[in-house]
């Protein structure tokens, strides 16, 4: 069987090789005889696994000595409560609102205090993302939140806004790995791992220690308090164990591709090759400003739906699946993550080449 060029938005495509190495140990993870599905969160092999991907991680990312990394279950979404359960003092929130997750958070932050929505780009379908260079930040706000890169739309910030001293939050599930960062800029950074990682059930929080207190909102369940899992090493519950395991090893695999930076090089020419066909097309556009375009996921569309149904079923039996776009945007997206290598990428413009002229 031949493996098809995955575009999913997540669960998305894994690295060849890190599919290729899990399934060899699948019966028998280095002579203990049984799969790391098996094993118990608390035995010696796990513990080193475990470790050797949070020390893996930190390395990839230049993680400063003083935040915690935690690998933690629930999605994207049960940090959206998480957050303004632990982080909210005041009562009080700034949100900017680029998306449909961003307005996810947004609403459900509301639940806990008063939530400000400082910015949006809401009145243009989440095309471009707004000036954040002088927002009116709240006075009494515990943190400013956004979404850094927006998975439905395609849209990222390439710079970070001005938060005014103020923590700043981020939601990085479709960009986490894809570039270097500067963590020391965050009080929390985390993402759902299965965009660009691993396997869907994980998700990789990164918190600076001074966040971590158990001065939570009154009624927080202890599984949702970041001190509980930070005292515990991940391991307050069964963690989801197989999942961890695939993650530390795309660790290894970024690590030998020749880290972060090597990973942006990589991305940026996948996205040039995809946009720079876009913006040359006479049938296929791209939806979001130019300077607001993420590398990782791409939207685009040929204004007629019938045209876009037709591609959408072309380029599937040719071998690219997984290009329809959502449905508040329509048309196809490709997701380009770090897994996708750049013959896909190449495979995927002849294609859309070839289909445009024998549909002029």
């Amino acid at each position: 069987m031949s493996r098809v060029y995955n575009f999913s938005a997540g669960p998305a495509v894994l690295p060849e090789s890190v599919l290729r190495e899990a399934a060899e140990e699948m019966l028998d993870y280095k002579g203990t005889g049984m799969s790391v599905m098996e094993m118990s969160h608390r035995s010696k092999a796990y513990d080193t696994i475990i470790k050797e991907a949070e020390a893996d991680l930190r390395e990839l990312m230049n993680i400063p000595d003083n935040y915690k990394v935690l690998f933690l279950q629930g999605g994207a979404n049960l940090q959206f409560a998480m957050i303004p359960m632990n982080l909210m003092k005041n009562k009080v929130a700034d949100y900017i609102v680029t998306g449909q997750w961003a307005k996810k958070a947004y609403n459900e932050a509301k639940l806990y205090g008063t939530v400000n929505k400082i910015a949006s780009s809401e009145d243009k379908t989440f095309s471009y993302i707004p000036d954040c260079s002088d927002l009116n930040i709240s006075e009494n706000a515990d943190y400013v939140y956004i979404c850094e890169n927006n998975t439905i739309y395609g849209t990222k910030f390439k710079e970070l806004p001005n938060t005014k001293g103020k923590t700043l939050v981020s939601d990085v599930s479709s960009c986490f790995l894809s570039e270097p960062v500067d963590v020391s800029k965050y009080g929390l950074i985390y993402g759902g791992v299965q965009k660009n990682i691993g396997p869907a059930g994980v998700v990789v929080a990164i918190i600076r220690e001074d966040l971590v207190t158990d001065d939570t909102l009154p009624g927080t369940p202890t599984m949702m308090k970041y001190k509980t899992h930070v005292d515990a090493k991940s391991l307050y519950n069964t963690p989801p164990a197989y999942g961890i395991y695939i993650c530390g090893k795309v660790f290894k695999w970024l690590k030998a591709q020749g880290g972060l930076e090597k990973m942006k090089e990589i991305n940026d020419k996948k996205a040039a090759l995809l946009y720079d066909f876009l913006d040359q097309s006479n049938m296929f556009k791209g939806t979001v400003v130019k300077e607001d375009r993420s590398i990782m996921n791409v939207p685009f569309v040929t204004g007629n739906d019938e045209l876009d149904a037709k591609f959408i079923k072309e380029s599937e039996k040719a071998g690219f699946v997984n290009l329809k776009g959502h449905r508040s945007v329509g048309g196809m997206r490709a997701s380009i993550y770090n897994a996708m290598p750049m013959e896909g990428v190449e495979k995927l413009v002849d294609f859309m080449k070839k289909f445009e002229e024998e549909n002029a």
